[in-house]
């Protein structure tokens, strides 16, 4: 329920039916010239309404009806005729947000954007409809498709990953945005941004290395915004390839993340894995000529209070210390590092420093240092991959190239002009994917597919929160009611249904098993073409990919004679493929409308070739693809042990078996997920749970979806059971004030079924047939003879045929 101020609590109690109103459009009150409202929110589901009524997708809509003002009428004011200056206040997409309450005071009920307006001529009412944010997530859906995940064996993401990444591309955040999503030439870049909302899958970037998922699982306990990966043990390792290959000299790199150093894994429930420590390491590694590898590391220690960073060769080398007694402080950190690689041509000495801000808000930043050793310097390589080593639950880590200095105090912490509002809730990560489903149609539209297949709840409240909420919600029994409604007050009347089709004891729920099958190779391409590539400018190349086709990372740089399989490209300084050059090409991917976009961007002097050492073309692709496809299976939840399963004996006793199979889709990926699932839509069908609709109750502002009420009627229904609130229908007009009425699916089934008294009638009952005896048949025929010669049948002699 809404909280809401002392006021408006005494009045609710005292009965109060005086309701109040606000409503703005396009920021500008009009709440005088409303002359009736309707507000309807429901969770929409494609089964039998007693059996999963609290799944499903919630899309809030708000009518209204404007008079004008000011001596004009609403059409004359409001048409999509009107002058815009007084016409776009309820044009489609803007604005709206409505209040309502009885007292003094009115609460949230609404927030969103119109969608629609009608404009009747000769009269003075405008009718405006209005959506909630589902209207905001009308843009195309688009998934990354990483092969990490049967690469490996190993989930590289979850259905909630997923929700919380179609939220993030319409505007809605659970966690810091990225800082520069968009490629815009001379810009910064994000390139890597992993959110570890239930998993590795990236935007920008994508997953290459993944952990074990015994050592590791998401958590939103002590999560620094809504969901971090928490190991189970130290120094858990994920990497990710940038989506674009920047160099090194010249780039400026900016890595960051957020921990939580007060939380550890709970290892109580009989995990014999260790708990987990106190270090944290970001590493960008740098792919130099021949098998070095260059690394830039970013190492905080809590428990010692310092942090390192380094610039070596494979962990030879020195690093600069910062030592700061705040570091000991326990809870939510943000931790970043500055490494500046613009100061040499073909190698250089990094510049680094350290910037982080404390639970309490302090701000650490450590004083610019510059490497100078033997063994410090970064020779001419690309970035390779980002690493993820930690001990401790982490969210958000992204890392961003192009920026002309290490961001200020407003940048780093997204106040100002870089502030961000979290508004979007999330819950468990369920449903582990191996591959990312394939997509279409608009955000909502996938949300609320994926809704359906994990039996999930999607909507965004009346403050404009998206709240996604799987099945476990509803599987543990409320202990206390929200609130109550009594017929002697709250109820003026209500209709309680209760129907066969809610009964479900047999369910089965198909998924899509990816054990056992991993990454091969798919489709191979080399360019047609040598590409020259100019000084100081960039060449962009599109080649075919269809879009069942997995992610590729980009292109990294073959120093030697030929190119290697993969997604390579060799540079040379000559056409005809004399001498190997690394380093001086920033080379970015992107997948756009059927094609694998290519951009090279030669930061050199002078002009290069993609060519190998035999005059070839040089840049090489190849994609891995699933060794196989996932096998169908099923898993079923039934009757199995009769004797702990009461619930299940009494409804096949009274009801039969009824059977429910639910869509198969690619979102259940494994066993345990599946059966879960069953688990879950048997728990919810087993008996008939009654749905309590029409339940016109005293307006109360307070009462949300998913809300738990004790119905009381000591007259009609004779009942006192509790229910979960499933949708809410609120109107009010100058006749009738304000009604509201809502929807309600019992918490409990009731009683089983006993019978007592009664004899139900057998299932079918045949028409009897006469049946002689044989000492009948015998005394009409007492020879043999005599029964042949009658010319009947056995058949028709037993039956009394001529007897």
């Amino acid at each position: 329920m809404q909280q809401a101020d002392d006021a408006t609590t005494a009045a609710l109690a005292a009965g109060e039916r005086t309701a109040r109103h606000r409503t703005r459009l396009g920021g500008k009150d009009v709440s005088a010239q409303v002359q009736s409202w309707q507000l309807e929110r429901s969770y929409a589901t494609d089964l039998p309404a007693a059996m999963r009524a609290f799944s499903g997708s919630s899309a809030a809509q708000l009518q209204m009806q404007l008079s004008g003002t000011g001596g004009r009428t609403a059409p004359e004011l409001y048409s999509p005729w009107a002058a815009r200056a007084t016409g776009d206040i309820v044009r489609p997409g803007q604005s709206v947000v409505h209040e309502g309450g009885v007292g003094p005071a009115a609460l949230p009920a609404f927030r969103g954007t119109i969608r629609s307006r009608s404009a009747p001529s000769g009269s003075d009412s405008v009718q405006v409809t209005a959506l909630d944010g589902a209207e905001r997530l009308r843009g195309p859906a688009v998934l990354p498709k990483p092969y990490a995940g049967f690469r490996w064996g190993h989930p590289v993401s979850s259905a909630t990953w997923c929700v919380s990444e179609l939220l993030r591309q319409g505007g809605l955040y659970a966690c810091p945005p990225a800082r520069y999503p968009d490629f815009s030439d001379g810009k910064p870049l994000t390139l890597v941004y992993a959110s570890l909302h239930g998993g590795f899958s990236t935007p920008y970037g994508q997953p290459e290395t993944l952990p074990d998922p015994r050592t590791y699982t998401f958590g939103r306990a002590g999560a620094p915004h809504a969901m971090a990966l928490v190991p189970k043990k130290p120094r858990v390792t994920a990497s990710w390839f940038p989506r674009s290959r920047v160099t090194v000299p010249g780039s400026k790199l900016f890595a960051e993340a957020w921990v939580n150093n007060a939380v550890r894994y709970d290892s109580t429930a009989g995990d014999d894995l260790i708990g987990n420590g106190d270090r944290v390491t970001l590493q960008l590694d740098l792919e130099r000529a021949g098998t070095d590898v260059g690394q830039l590391k970013f190492i905080v220690n809590f428990a010692e209070r310092w942090v390192r960073m380094a610039s070596s060769v494979s962990d030879q080398g020195y690093y600069f210390q910062w030592s700061w007694p705040a570091l000991g402080q326990r809870g939510v950190w943000h931790i970043g590092a500055w490494f500046d690689t613009t100061g040499g041509t073909h190698t250089v000495y990094p510049t680094v420093r350290p910037r982080l801000t404390a639970p309490d808000g302090t701000q650490l930043i450590g004083v610019e240092a510059t490497f100078g050793g033997a063994m410090d310097w970064q020779l001419d390589s690309e970035l390779y991959q980002v690493s993820l080593i930690t001990d401790m639950p982490t969210e958000c880590l992204q890392v961003t190239s192009g920026l002309s200095a290490i961001p200020t105090t407003a940048e780093f912490s997204h106040t100002g002009a870089w502030a961000w509002t979290k508004n979007v809730e999330l819950d468990d990560a369920l449903l582990p994917l191996y591959a990312l489903p394939r997509v279409s149609g608009s955000q909502w539209e996938v949300i609320s597919q994926i809704a359906k297949a994990s039996m999930s709840t999607a909507e965004i409240d009346e403050r404009g929160v998206f709240r996604w909420r799987n099945h476990t919600r509803f599987a543990t029994r409320p202990a206390t009611p929200d609130l109550t409604l009594t017929s002697v007050r709250e109820i003026s009347s209500f209709t309680v249904t209760e129907e066969i089709d809610a009964c479900r004891n047999y369910c089965v729920q198909p998924y899509k098993d990816w054990s056992g099958i991993r990454a091969t190779q798919g489709v191979t391409l080399r360019d047609d073409q040598i590409r020259a590539l100019k000084p100081h400018s960039t060449t962009t190349v599109k080649y075919l990919m269809a879009d069942d086709e997995y992610d590729v990372s980009p292109p990294t740089t073959d120093g030697g004679t030929d190119i290697e399989r993969g997604v390579n490209v060799r540079f040379s300084t000559s056409p005809t493929g004399v001498g190997t050059v690394k380093g001086m090409v920033d080379m970015l991917v992107r997948r756009e409308d059927g094609y694998l976009v290519v951009r090279y961007t030669n930061r050199g002097e002078q002009t290069l070739y993609t060519v190998t050492s035999d005059q070839k073309p040089s840049f090489y692709l190849e994609t891995f693809k699933p060794s196989a496809d996932p096998v169908d299976r099923a898993a079923i939840a039934l009757l199995e042990d009769a004797a702990n399963d009461p619930d299940g004996v009494a409804s096949e006793k009274y009801f039969g078996r009824q059977e429910f199979t639910a869509e198969s889709t690619d979102w259940v990926q494994d066993a345990t997920s599946a059966t879960a699932l069953a688990k879950a839509m048997r728990s919810a069908g087993i008996l008939p749970v009654p749905v309590i609709g029409d339940v016109d109750v005293l307006y109360d502002p307070r009462i949300q979806l998913g809300d738990v009420v004790r119905v009381i009627d000591a007259t009609g229904a004779a009942l006192d059971t509790l229910a979960w609130v499933i949708g809410i229908r609120t109107s009010a007009t100058a006749e009738e004030g304000v009604r509201q009425t809502l929807t309600l699916r019992g918490v409990d089934p009731g009683a089983r079924p006993t019978d007592s008294g009664l004899t139900p009638d057998a299932s079918s009952s045949p028409a009897v047939r006469p049946s002689v005896s044989y000492a009948t048949v015998f005394a009409a025929y007492p020879k043999l003879a005599d029964l042949t010669a009658s010319g009947l049948t056995w058949t028709r002699v037993k039956e009394g045929g001529r007897v």
